[in-house]
């Protein structure tokens, strides 16, 4: 097989199409990288939050006829977490009820907080994110 190269301007352009082929897909590759490990990382955030979101709710209506106990409440919110690709025994769940010590009467505040952190998979530099979602309702049952 011959190899022609194409002389431009007194210059041999052979091997120019590989070398900018190369640093472009490096570029390509590296962008797709970073949109998936954001992707993943909304939707571990959208996990967190929601599962706050279900630990309020369920103590807003187990309140004052058949209290929940802080322990049901983080093991719905684990229960919840353990159904994404969340390692639950790094997660920090916290349930206060701001208005009083302990007050479980309808019309009383609960509020959940979870803590999460996040380990990107795709990285080369060691970095932990930690996300976290607060989700506050009124006892009305």
């Amino acid at each position: 097989m011959i190899f022609r190269t194409l002389v431009v301007h007194g210059r041999e352009t052979r091997g120019q199409a590989l070398v900018e082929f190369a640093m472009s897909a490096l570029i390509t590759v590296a962008l797709l990288l970073g949109v998936v490990e954001m992707s993943r990382m909304l939707i571990t955030y959208t996990t967190v939050c929601n599962a706050a979101r279900i630990g309020v709710r369920y103590a807003m209506v187990h309140g004052s006829d058949n209290s929940a106990t802080v322990t049901q409440i983080q093991s719905v919110v684990d229960t919840y977490l353990s159904g994404a690709p969340i390692d639950t025994s790094s997660t920090n769940i916290y349930v206060r009820y701001p208005s009083a010590s302990s007050c479980k009467n309808p019309g009383c505040l609960v509020t959940v907080t979870i803590s999460y952190p996040y380990h990107p998979i795709m990285t080369y530099f060691p970095l932990s994110v930690s996300l976290s979602s607060t989700s506050e309702g009124v006892i009305t049952f």
